[in-house]
């Protein structure tokens, strides 16, 4: 599943001619264009889907959206360990092997 997710903009720096962030997604950090929302400022929140900050997004909605996909798991389905999720797809018997 691919979301569109809330982030809070805690820096932001212009690379190659292309503004970009670092964006806190209640403690996973990530790296966000924001081409679409040229007037996002440090602090600020933002909506956030495959690498684009889309809209801009009040701290009360974005706290909220953020608690209620950490309670539903979606957090770690959609920022969670890649390697750990895909071992966890090979089976009782690989995963045997690994221990």
């Amino acid at each position: 599943m691919c979301l569109a997710v809330p982030g809070k903009v805690m820096e932001i720096e212009e690379r190659d001619g292309t503004r970009m962030a670092t964006v806190d997604f209640g403690g996973v950090v990530k790296e966000v264009c924001l081409e679409y929302v040229p007037d996002l400022a440090v602090g600020e929140y933002a909506i956030v889907h495959v690498g684009f900050a889309l809209q801009r997004l009040d701290e009360e909605s974005a706290r909220r959206t953020l608690a209620l996909f950490e309670e539903l798991g979606l957090l770690q389905e959609e920022f969670g360990d890649p390697w750990e999720a895909a071992a966890g797809q090979d089976g009782p018997q690989a995963q045997e092997a690994r221990q």
